[in-house]
């Protein structure tokens, strides 16, 4: 089957486009309309607002040495939330297969391995702390919401099934909407593409360094949660704005007005 074109994948998961609100004809404003910034939250989905980050850890180091590349678990924390294929990349040099046919042999087993481990993982899944709350406020209060990930399909579609909130959200990306993942920013890209904002009206929340290294390549601000088990000095380092402790943090950032 052929490369599906960008231009069509990018189409493929967008729930609803947007354009910015206008004010009607009012004292004050005479008949010109003026123009409401609306701003979008950007939402990473594993580890932000579904608790799997510990699920892909588990699963990839199972795959690796099954598939003959064992690695320690902190080598793979540390990468996830990159490309599958990165990910993959990185860990057999670490595992020191050198071999390129090895290497070819080993990461299609291990990737094959991680998505069956992950899905049989599934009903182990659960959602963290806010994060209906945190989707469902920002829309009530005017925000756009994108799901901005580069899952697969199948994971992104066990996780949505999870947290139950397609109502609050307007748009979604997957993993079928580019090559690379984050740190990549061409996931964020798009996301920011189908929230209909400048980067400027643009807020990415993750759990990952990755996030804020792919949404600071574009402009927007990011806030970080510790749900990815990832210290506040690596948040600082990759640029994040803020840092709480969960999507129900952020949320209470939100009703501040501090985002």
């Amino acid at each position: 089957m052929p490369p599906v074109p960008a231009s069509d994948r990018r189409r493929r998961t967008c729930l609803a486009p947007h354009t910015p609100k206008r004010l009607p004809p009012g004292p004050g404003r005479g008949t010109v309309e003026h123009m409401i910034t609306q701003r979008a939250l950007l939402l990473d989905v594993d580890g932000t607002l579904v608790d799997s980050t510990y699920v892909h850890v588990w699963t990839w180091v199972r795959a690796l040495a099954e598939a003959g590349a064992p690695v320690p678990f902190v080598d793979v924390h540390r990468r996830i939330g990159k490309d599958g294929s990165t990910i993959v990349e990185e860990l057999l040099d670490i595992a020191g297969i050198d071999d390129d046919e090895e290497r070819e042999s080993i990461a299609g087993r291990a990737k094959d391995l991680h998505g069956e481990y992950y899905a049989e993982q599934a009903e182990s899944l659960r959602v963290l702390p806010g994060a209906r709350d945190l989707v469902r406020g920002a829309k009530e209060q005017g925000w756009i919401t994108v799901l901005a990930t580069s899952a697969p399909p199948s994971e992104f579609a066990e996780a949505r099934e999870l947290l139950d909130i397609d109502d609050y959200v307007d748009a979604v990306t997957t993993g079928e909407d580019v090559d690379r993942a984050k740190p990549d920013p061409t996931i964020v890209e798009i996301a920011l593409e189908r929230s209909g904002v400048d980067a400027a009206d643009a807020v990415m929340v993750g759990d990952a360094t990755w996030d804020a290294i792919a949404a600071t390549k574009l402009g927007i601000r990011s806030v970080a949660v510790r749900t990815g088990g990832i210290g506040d000095s690596e948040f600082r380092a990759a640029g994040f704005s803020e840092i709480v402790d969960d999507a129900a943090a952020v949320l209470d950032l939100l009703n501040a007005g501090r985002l």
